[in-house]
């Protein structure tokens, strides 16, 4: 792959939230998870973790529980009960119409381990922007394999409710979480220059 084809596939690739119900086969899930396993990593610790939802009890589960955190945040920002409702639908139907689900966390078990508290939070700066990174190449396969995707940063808001749902290990941290499947919807969209956020020195 040449760097015009490279730059041509991520300016192709696109966020999207409706899918065919058509399942997404395991060794398509097998190349998503290898490509994410060879992103960067912080110390090479690789403190990303997985999890892979395909049942479709298991979504409704997810979807109930953060949908029911987010009326209440929103109740509590004062947002009109119709446009509370209206969010948390939206919610719950893009997590449960995905045909799979593919929640990233991460664990500070390898990282290193300080004396003081700023290092210790970069530590866990760097291990986010590692799981991060592996998201990404998850979207880039993703798209590579004909799959539409969207990151979805909700886990962040309620993450020790996503985790107990889930049954999750105590030192696994829900990042984000991605849909997947194969596409029911065409989107373009632009960006802005990259000389509008560059500064030279």
């Amino acid at each position: 792959m040449t760097a015009a084809d490279l730059l041509r596939k991520m300016r192709g690739r696109r966020s999207l939230r409706r899918y065919q119900a058509q399942p997404v086969p395991q060794e398509q899930i097998a190349q998503l998870l290898e490509a994410a396993i060879w992103a960067p990593s912080a110390h090479n610790r690789q403190p990303w973790r997985f999890v892979i939802l395909q049942d479709a009890a298991s979504k409704r589960q997810l979807a109930t529980a953060m949908g029911a955190k987010l009326r209440q945040d929103l109740g509590a920002d004062g947002l009109p009960p119709e446009l509370i409702e209206a969010d948390a639908r939206r919610s719950y139907e893009r997590l449960t119409a995905a045909p799979l689900l593919i929640l990233l966390c991460l664990s500070m078990i390898d990282m290193d381990v300080y004396s003081d508290a700023q290092r210790n939070q970069h530590e866990v700066s760097m291990a986010q922007q590692s799981v991060a990174m592996a998201g990404q190449n998850i979207l880039l396969m993703a798209d590579s394999l004909g799959l539409g995707a969207c990151w979805m940063c909700a886990p962040l808001f309620c993450g020790e409710l996503v985790a107990r749902t889930l049954d999750l290990p105590p030192d696994w941290q829900p990042q984000g979480l991605i849909t997947l499947g194969y596409p029911a919807q065409q989107r373009q969209r632009g960006r802005q220059g990259w000389e509008t956020r560059t500064v030279w020195r």
